[in-house]
């Protein structure tokens, strides 16, 4: 039996997985907490993240972190 996720419960992955992409940008380039939201939000990896049809809320921070790191060093 598969069970489906509500809107909220969604919401709640998104922004758990935010709070640890802006975490770990805190740790690996030592942004200051609204730096590391600042870039977090305005990169495509947040809106790849924030579009439900991509699945990326179910996946690991690890996992859309290297998409983030790789969005960076590429514009960078």
């Amino acid at each position: 039996m598969t069970t489906k996720l509500t809107s909220k419960q969604i919401q709640l992955l998104k922004d758990e997985l935010s709070a640890e992409l802006a975490g770990f940008l805190v740790d690996d380039y030592h942004y200051t907490p609204e730096k590391a939201i600042d870039v977090l939000y305005t990169s495509k990896t947040f809106d790849r993240l924030q579009d439900d049809t991509t699945g990326l809320y179910y996946q690991s921070p690890g996992y859309v972190y290297s998409f983030l790191q790789n969005e960076l060093t590429q514009t960078i």
